[in-house]
């Protein structure tokens, strides 16, 4: 391997749009780093934000987090890539942040080559590959059904650093992407540039997620050192550290195998990873070694499943808590002869203290002094989830058991009206891998688009 120019990677944010510590941004931005990434959505949010075309982010927030940016990136002359714009990375999504981009452009008297990629998959396509075969359902995921692309307002695949390269080559100095691969975000540069890809995978998997690989963890601005052998990783923070324990945990981060991360075009072996200190603010890591694959794209959507409504109650009567599991049987079965025999399938409770976040094989030794009950209910419309949400509501509170002492109510309610409205309920309908039929079809699903600014 030629010897290479040391290479300065910044992470401005793992989540771009929920603030950016400026003086931790300016410091990085003082390090003249060599490009500017930010990942700014996931599948993390839900599918809600994918299946509505919304943004998860406040718009001001957001507005605020790409000016810091655009400036930043301006005033040194670097490339700025951001990846999977407003939360979902869906056309709607990639549109909103162009717009916020454009105006921050103008405002600022910034003039730029901005390219946008596009990531939506025609449905058609994907209708396709399934009828052929070709969709493979990640995890526990269930098969695919026509009904899951049908009912799909938006489909979208991660793209690789492969657009993102073309951009840049065809003259962009800031590039906007729908869905993308996080580590596409930081890989693009460094591979052009001639650095290695296991060690250039290995540094954008961690910092794509900003000052989280560190001790304690945040979203502050990181820089990755990338050369010939490894890379070094400083938090512009300098409260947070990284060391060689909480880098090495980062490979666990929504990972089951902390020793193969799967990526696009292939995995990144880290059996032979190497985390070292060079002071108790920085780590060195070497070690990466990368296996090449066939050329996948994973996809997913998100599909609507009804209306939500929901309410909150809590209770501290020991005989309620006790018995509870049992009440809310008894309820369900109420409000299955008042409201509908469906009523009981569309309406789900969770117990706070006692299985609200882990369905526990056995209640606790010691029961809780209160419980925080959580109850919704997803019907085929709003007047019908609303209907049975309110029905609910007042035979839960009321219901009578043996050795109950207060007619008044078994729960207490924190607001009123205790019934909340909370929107369209979503499900994802697409979490697969579906092969590319030829290499130059990466082109006609990942369109570049300039504009200048």
């Amino acid at each position: 391997m030629n010897d290479l120019a040391p290479l300065k990677l910044m992470s401005a944010s793992g989540q771009l749009g929920y603030g950016v510590l400026e003086s931790a941004f300016k410091r990085g931005i003082d390090h003249e780093p060599d490009m500017i990434g930010a990942d700014m959505g996931s599948v993390d949010p839900g599918p809600a934000y994918l299946g509505m075309g919304r943004i998860a982010t406040d718009p001001e927030t957001t507005r605020r987090d790409l000016t810091l940016l655009l400036e930043g990136a301006r005033n040194l002359g670097v490339p700025l890539i951001i990846g999977t714009a407003g939360t979902a990375g869906a056309a709607p999504h990639l549109e909103a942040v162009l717009d916020i981009v454009r105006a921050v452009a103008k405002d600022r008297g910034l003039h730029f080559n901005l390219a946008s990629i596009r990531s939506d998959i025609p449905k058609d396509r994907v209708m396709a590959a399934l009828q052929e075969g070709q969709l493979t359902p990640l995890g526990a995921f269930p098969p695919a059904t026509e009904t899951d692309v049908l009912e799909s307002p938006h489909i979208v695949a991660q793209m690789d650093e492969r657009p993102i390269t073309r951009a840049l080559e065809e003259g962009a100095n800031v590039v906007i992407t729908g869905r993308a691969c996080d580590t596409a975000i930081y890989t693009t540069v460094a591979m052009m540039r001639g650095h290695d890809r296991a060690l250039a995978t290995h540094a954008a998997k961690i910092i794509e997620c900003a000052s989280l690989c560190c001790d304690p963890g945040g979203r502050d601005t990181i820089m990755a050192t990338l050369d010939n052998d490894g890379f070094t990783l400083d938090c512009m923070n300098p409260n947070r550290h990284a060391t060689p324990t909480s880098v090495a945990a980062h490979a666990l981060y929504e990972q089951g195998d902390p020793y193969t991360v799967r990526e696009p075009a292939g995995e990144l072996d880290l059996s032979h990873a190497v985390y070292e200190a060079l002071d108790e603010h920085r780590v060195r890591v070497s070690g990466a070694r990368w296996r090449d694959a066939e050329s996948t794209l994973k996809l997913e959507a998100a599909a609507p499943v009804g209306f939500r409504t929901a309410f909150f109650a809590g209770t501290s009567d020991p005989r309620v808590i006790a018995r509870i599991e049992k009440i809310w049987d008894e309820v369900r079965a109420i409000v299955s002869g008042l409201a509908g025999e469906d009523a009981a399938e569309m309406l789900r409770a969770r117990f706070y203290g006692l299985n609200g976040v882990v369905d526990w094989p056995a209640p606790p030794e010691h029961l809780p002094r209160e419980v925080g009950i959580l109850v919704e209910c997803i019907g085929p419309s709003r007047e019908r989830a609303k209907q049975v949400i309110t029905v609910t509501k007042q035979y839960f509170l009321h219901h009578g058991f043996p050795g109950r002492l207060s007619t008044a109510g078994n729960l207490a309610f924190p607001f009123t009206p205790p019934e909340l409205e909370v929107g369209p309920a979503w499900r994802f309908s697409l979490h697969h891998v579906m092969a590319l039929e030829h290499e130059g079809e990466l082109w006609e699903l990942f369109p570049v688009a300039h504009e200048t600014l």
